[in-house]
């Protein structure tokens, strides 16, 4: 796999959950499938309660349920 220029825990803390804590799926699964611009509410108690879906936020995303699929 080609090396990545990531920035470790970004997504943790755009979502403000801490690092140490798994991102929930169900979280993962409702950012992905929302519109860029939109804001959408966290169906889980982790977090904070709102996101504005950005591009940045979708990109994060798919590369956090790749990592997921990988392990």
């Amino acid at each position: 796999m080609k090396k990545l220029k990531s920035k470790k825990g970004a997504l943790s803390r755009q979502l403000g959950i801490p690092e140490r804590e798994n991102i929930p799926s169900t979280l993962l699964d409702r950012i992905s499938s929302a519109r860029v611009g939109t804001k959408i509410a966290n169906p889980t108690e982790k977090g904070n309660r709102t996101f504005k879906v950005t591009k940045l936020l979708k990109k994060r995303v798919v590369l956090a349920r790749t990592f997921k699929r990988r392990d």
